[in-house]
């Protein structure tokens, strides 16, 4: 798989900004995965778990508030308010 950038950001400022391989949350329509090359879209997002799929493979998971997630095709970007990954 490629990698793709994320930016997950907040009002205060970037809570994650990096190089992913797969973002899994929940959309307006359910559950969603996006990867490298994803069509081009919006929607919104549901506050709830979310996994990062990270380049060396390795998922963080955590948790996710309410937001708009937006994907082009430089990169994918979730604004919310919040974001914790489990360390």
């Amino acid at each position: 798989m490629k990698n793709f950038p994320l930016v997950i950001s907040s009002p205060d400022g970037d809570l994650f900004n990096g190089e992913v391989l797969q973002l899994i949350l929940r959309g307006s329509e359910g559950d969603l995965a996006v990867l490298a090359g994803h069509v081009p879209f919006v929607t919104n997002v549901q506050a709830g778990k979310c996994s990062l799929i990270l380049p060396d493979e390795t998922r963080k998971e955590g948790t996710i508030g309410e937001g708009l997630l937006t994907v082009d095709k430089q990169k994918v970007t979730v604004l919310t308010a919040s974001l914790e990954l489990e360390k």
